[in-house]
């Protein structure tokens, strides 16, 4: 098995992402806001979880042994 080896604020960052990606997902697919206001936070979300994956998930695999 390959061990990955992350310190606290790095597994805080990536927790934040997916937390971000999560949430703008679930934005885009649930009816209480408005919909032009659900769509524009929703992306935004899972935009930003999508785009600040990309720099982390390089940093995990580089580090993977």
């Amino acid at each position: 098995m390959k061990e990955t080896k992350l310190i606290i604020p790095e597994l805080a960052l990536v927790a934040g992402t997916r937390a971000a990606l999560g949430g703008g997902a679930a934005l885009l697919l649930a009816d209480r806001l408005t919909e032009d206001r659900r769509k524009t936070v929703g992306w935004t979300l899972f935009l930003t979880g999508v785009i600040t994956t990309i720099p982390l998930m390089i940093l995990v695999l580089a580090r993977r042994r």
